[in-house]
């Protein structure tokens, strides 16, 4: 740290955005047997579960297996919802019960840095969780590679879409329970209509205009389509679609939640 005209100067901004995540990957590091295991068995029991329980009576959807076919859906519905606890429950407790935000403010970050950090963990998680997916389905042929190799990227950006989405969820939020509304009423019921159990295209005409509006949609198509090399213009609205989701989304929770800190 220098001094400049008396003035304390803060870190570069590179450098405060990573002491945030920093700080998340060592707390999370330091029970990674009970928190990285997890990650790899969910998927294993998922897939066997309902893939190949179910795929005995879901025809081909093309050429793709119905296993398969869920199998790539599989990473960024996984990468939504370990975002989505981080940035609810997660945030929620840091903020109002351990009050870990205080003592990190006193450090020289400022409330942006800290929400950006926040998002970026978030989004590393996503990266990680859809890793996890992926080496759980890939051994078996399920996900093809070496396109399946594009998942946890696909993974990394869903987790900053939702951690921005759920960020500015909680803003609103004033009493931990209300997140159960978020889970059960918005993210659950989209799991089955963003193109994860079935094709958009299968789902009747009404719903394929309201899946278009989901913010789950499009990395679930985007993803499946780099999966397959399936590559049309189509996908750039998705890229689009997400960018400005990401954007907006983060603007409106950093702008929220710089308030309720500051207050």
């Amino acid at each position: 740290m220098t001094q400049d005209s008396g003035h304390r100067a803060y870190p570069p901004l590179a450098g405060r955005i990573y002491s945030v995540w920093y700080r998340h990957m060592r707390v999370y590091s330091s029970n990674l047997l009970s928190n990285g295991l997890p990650p790899f068995l969910e998927p294993l029991i998922f897939l066997a579960g309902i893939g190949l329980g179910l795929g005995k009576y879901v025809p081909n959807f093309g050429a793709i297996p119905y296993v398969g076919f869920l199998a790539m859906g599989l990473p960024i519905t996984t990468a939504m919802m370990t975002a989505s606890f981080e940035c609810t429950f997660g945030t929620f407790i840091n903020l109002e019960f351990n009050k870990v935000y205080d003592g990190m403010l006193a450090a020289p970050i400022s409330v942006n840095d800290l929400i950006m950090g926040e998002i970026l963990w978030a989004g590393t998680k996503g990266f990680f969780f859809a890793f996890a997916v992926l080496a759980v389905a890939a051994p078996f042929g399920i996900i093809p590679l070496p396109g399946g190799l594009v998942m946890p990227f696909a993974g990394f950006i869903t987790g900053l879409m939702f951690a921005s989405l759920s960020l500015l969820v909680t803003s609103y939020v004033k009493t931990i329970s209300f997140f159960n509304f978020y889970f059960t009423g918005f993210l659950s019921p989209m799991f089955f209509v963003s193109g994860v159990v079935f094709p958009v295209e299968e789902l009747p005409e009404a719903l394929r205009y309201v899946s278009e509006l989901l913010p789950l949609t499009h990395p679930v198509r985007l993803a499946r389509a780099l999966c397959l090399s399936q590559f049309s213009s189509a996908l750039l609205f998705d890229v689009l679609y997400i960018a400005a989701f990401t954007v907006l989304a983060g603007y409106l929770a950093l702008k929220r939640l710089r308030r309720r800190l500051i207050d």
